[in-house]
């Protein structure tokens, strides 16, 4: 149990964050979900339109903390890999 006055500040500022910081990994994942979906439709106009979206989201998501650069450059990677090699 927090028993300093700062210790109960960070519980709620910790909770707050939280909240935001899972409303947008949830946000990237709806949009990394889209290109999936146009890639399992074989829609390479439409997969490569929503990769275009996804690129700056996933490096926002850098930014602000929520993934690592890495996890974010490699889903970016991946993504593009399987848009390129749709026909």
């Amino acid at each position: 149990m927090a028993n300093t006055p700062q210790a109960k500040k960070r519980i709620r500022r910790n909770d707050r964050r939280a909240e935001i910081n899972g409303a947008r990994v949830s946000r990237i994942r709806t949009y990394v979900k889209k290109v999936e979906s146009a890639l399992d439709a074989g829609d390479k106009a439409a997969a490569t339109a929503a990769l275009a979206i996804v690129q700056p989201e996933l490096a926002r998501g850098v930014a602000k903390g929520v993934f690592h650069k890495n996890t974010a450059s490699r889903k970016y990677s991946r993504l593009n890999k399987r848009v390129q090699a749709l026909a």
